[in-house]
């Protein structure tokens, strides 16, 4: 087995990178592409010193269905990875790899979800509907934000102290023990 995966962030990358680590030194599942839309972000500064082609596109780009088939099949993708990528992923780039771009969205879905909900505003609106517990879903791709099969869930209590930043940071934290985890699961699952 030989899996190569390309990550797509738009920002900070902290997730991005660690499945960069999570997956450096094994022997079939490789990080093979990193692609952003955004040339500021973090995830370049990230990612410069990781032998991880970096391709950095624009948005007219990033809706480009066909162009991002033809730089996947260039460096032989197998499995799409989002790590905070904000853009839509074309329908036509879905169906050339169906079942096989996986999300991580920072609540329990299906609420929470849809275009606009990401980052900080999913976890303002948690809190302020005094919701007793949120978490993370990885789900895979379709053509709705949000609303492709759940492969994985992990909840936590929310404390009544707990703020939005405070939230992130628990969120954050189940983000980087699970995702990579759960990466390799399903992938195992798919290949072998």
């Amino acid at each position: 087995m030989h899996v190569n995966l390309a990550i797509f962030a738009s920002g900070n990358g902290s997730n991005a990178e660690n499945i960069y680590h999570y997956f450096d030194g094994n022997q079939n599942i490789f990080v093979s592409l990193l692609l952003t839309n955004n040339r500021r972000a973090g995830v370049i500064d990230r990612f410069i010193n990781f032998n991880v082609p970096i391709v950095v596109i624009d948005n007219i780009l990033a809706s480009d269905g066909s162009f991002l088939i033809r730089l996947c099949e260039t460096f032989n993708i197998n499995i799409i990875i989002l790590a905070g990528y904000l853009r839509a992923i074309p329908a036509d780039l879905i169906k050339k790899y169906p079942d096989k771009i996986l999300n991580i969205h920072p609540a329990l879905l299906p609420k929470y979800g849809g275009k606009g909900m990401y980052g900080s505003k999913v976890h303002e609106n948690v809190i302020a509907n005094n919701e007793k517990t949120s978490g993370i879903s990885i789900h895979l791709v379709n053509e709705n934000y949000d609303e492709g099969h759940i492969i994985f869930q992990k909840t936590i209590s929310i404390d009544s102290t707990d703020t939005p930043d405070t939230l992130a940071e628990k969120i954050h934290k189940l983000e980087y023990e699970y995702y990579p985890i759960v990466i390799e699961k399903y992938i195992n699952e798919l290949f072998t």
